[in-house]
């Protein structure tokens, strides 16, 4: 076989060898980045008390499966918190375990008050079309809107009722509606990047609240704005929307 001819067959083997040895340090990569997440997810579940179930990885999402009902709302939280950590679902839905309030006490016969008359009110149920939804969750923001610690993505005392009034709301809503939470911010010290940043904090610490309180994971996303879209050039430009999609 001439020298010439040689040549063109090593050249496709050469290439070949190349794309395969790649393609194997970034399966390599991709595994180390997983059991990485996999080993610090675990750790941050058991610091909190949590060591039961599983917490396995694809890529940088999250699923986790083996914790009993009252448990899972608080690990998905804790995995969802854990640096690098894209998202975070269960195996299935989960539903939070509200404790049923406990019966008061009956009083005596004697010294039972009468018995208020009938009143013919009654409670407007939830809405179920997505119209309907949206003007609820835009009402109860416009009377308590979710505020966070200045220049933080801490939510305030007030702050983390209001989320948590409206995650209670959304559960009662159709199961097969989904959310997205948006953060805005105004310009501060930092720039275009520490806006962006802060506001996409602050929507995620939301999500945290909506999914601990009734919503699964997949049903709510989250992104950040920074200061593209100014509300009224005040108080209003910092900003939490949360939209059904």
């Amino acid at each position: 076989m001439s020298g010439g001819r040689r040549w063109i067959l090593v050249i496709p083997i050469a290439v070949l060898v190349t794309a395969l040895l790649a393609g194997a340090v970034t399966w390599v990569q991709g595994g180390a980045i997983q059991r990485n997440l996999a080993d610090r997810a675990r750790a941050a579940l058991v610091a909190a008390g949590l060591p039961a179930g599983n917490v396995s990885f694809d890529g940088r999402d999250a699923t986790l499966s083996g914790f009993p009902p009252w448990d899972a709302l608080r690990a998905l939280d804790v995995v969802q918190g854990v640096d690098g950590v894209r998202a975070a679902r269960f195996d299935g839905d989960v539903v939070p375990l509200v404790p049923s309030p406990a019966p008061s006490p009956s009083p005596s016969p004697s010294s039972a008050p009468s018995s208020p008359p009938p009143t013919t009110s009654t409670t407007a149920p939830p809405p179920t079309d997505k119209a309907g939804v949206q003007a609820e969750i835009d009402r109860m923001l416009t009377e308590t809107p979710i505020s966070f610690v200045p220049d933080t993505a801490r939510l305030t005392p007030e702050g983390e009722q209001a989320a948590r009034d409206i995650a209670i709301a959304l559960a009662k809503a159709p199961a097969d509606f989904r959310y997205r939470v948006t953060g805005h911010v105004a310009r501060g010290p930092g720039g275009e990047s520490a806006a962006l940043k802060l506001s996409r904090d602050r929507a995620r610490a939301v999500t945290r609240v909506l999914t601990t309180n009734g919503l699964t994971a997949k049903r709510v996303t989250y992104r950040g704005l920074g200061d593209a879209r100014p509300a009224t050039g005040g108080e209003e430009d910092r900003r939490v929307e949360i939209t059904v999609v």
